[in-house]
């Protein structure tokens, strides 16, 4: 047993001279070790230039590490041509495939090129990934983020197809994996993209997906505008009700009262709601609190039939024109005379004059008391609304 194991002990001692003495492997780790990318693309370079299709064990991660290595007076054709040729002599882990394959793809969709190749690459690198996720002792997160840039690709390359649905899907895909805001710009940067060129309907799209994401308020009143740009009100009151029905959010009820103002106007059912709505905004949204109070009470007071307000304060106005009229008249012609200087008939005049003075005045008292009925019926709703909110 002792004897074996000696042997084993020296077999193993050689073997590592043997390596240790190879200059080609040497080479490449003198390379690998250098920690200045642009001294190890050098000496990478020295490497294949020298030993390419020698067989040597590491030309492969040499052509890898060529297209991995970031340098500054390495090109991008030069990055491209070294990572084809360390996918075509093969033989590489899993891991670096994938960042050769990657890269390989990013570059191919940076210049616009090759664009069915860098489709191929970046579903094969999300395959990897898939497969090297579920076997034991893997790293998930390292290959959550291979799958997650492979779905980046895919949603550029859609993306420069103008393929906007096939970009949305991709890019979700993305951010399912990363779990990074990040993903999700270029898909908001469509999103306004489209808006600006006044494509609404892709613009839906795009902010569709993204509110059906995180459900954002803010997106919920973007989202909602592009509906009615669309011509759907209906779609957008939906959209906007089930946010709020999710989280009380003033600038949402804002934009449902402003919706619901606006159906008002030729279907008088949807005034309370647009009321109320109004009110809640006026108390939850504090950039646009004045102007929702002004709406509902706009509302209230114009709109509400059965009050018929706006026919009150015409009537008071008119009746206390005719009451300054009648006092003004009463004063030029009875106001400097004593009763010893009045006839009979006078007295009776100004008898009869101080009666529909009294008559004006209890017409405009039982009219400005109706006036007060409706504005205590809206603070009542204001109150309300208070109780309601918890304020």
């Amino acid at each position: 047993m002792k004897k074996t194991y000696l042997l084993l002990l020296i077999l193993i001692l050689i073997t590592g001279m043997a390596l240790a003495q190879n200059p080609a492997d040497e080479e490449y780790i003198k390379a690998m070790t250098s920690n200045d990318p642009c001294q190890r693309v050098q000496l990478l370079k020295d490497y294949v230039a020298k030993y390419a299709g020698k067989g040597t064990q590491y030309e492969n991660y040499a052509y890898a590490n060529l297209c991995l290595t970031p340098c500054q007076t390495k090109g991008i054709q030069d990055t491209i041509t070294y990572g084809e040729k360390a996918l075509t002599v093969g033989g590489l882990d899993d891991f670096t495939k994938c960042q050769v394959l990657l890269v390989l793809g990013g570059l191919y969709i940076q210049q616009g090129q090759n664009l069915d190749k860098a489709k191929t690459y970046a579903n094969q690198a999300i395959e990897i990934g898939k497969t090297n996720k579920t076997k034991e002792g893997a790293s998930p997160d390292q290959w959550n983020k291979i799958i997650g840039a492979g779905y980046f690709a895919l949603g550029s390359i859609a993306e420069k197809n103008k393929d906007t649905s096939g970009a949305i899907d991709a890019y979700l895909s993305a951010y399912s994996f990363l779990k990074d805001p990040k993903a999700l710009a270029p898909i908001k940067r469509m999103g306004r993209e489209y808006y600006e060129a006044q494509n609404y309907t892709e613009a839906e799209k795009v902010f569709r997906a993204i509110y059906n994401l995180n459900k954002d308020p803010e997106m919920a009143i973007f989202l909602a505008q592009l509906l009615t740009k669309n011509n759907k009100n209906d779609e957008a009151l939906a959209l906007l009700k089930e946010a709020y029905g999710k989280k009380k959010n003033g600038d949402i009820a804002y934009s449902i009262a402003v919706l619901l103002a606006k159906k008002a106007q030729t279907d008088p059912s949807a005034v309370n709601e647009a009321i109320r709505y109004s009110l809640e905004a006026a108390f939850l949204s504090p950039k646009n609190s004045d102007q929702a109070m002004k709406m509902a009470q706009g509302l209230f007071f114009t709109m509400n039939k059965d009050l018929k307000y706006n026919e009150i304060v015409l009537a008071i106005q008119s009746k206390a024109k005719d009451l300054e009229e009648l006092t003004q008249i009463f004063n030029e012609r009875f106001g400097n005379k004593s009763e010893e200087d009045l006839s009979d008939k006078d007295k009776q005049k100004m008898k009869d004059m101080l009666a529909e003075i009294e008559a004006k005045k209890a017409e405009i008292e039982k009219l400005k008391q109706q006036q007060d009925m409706a504005i205590a019926k809206f603070n009542q709703l204001v109150e309300e609304t208070k109780k309601r909110l918890g304020k």
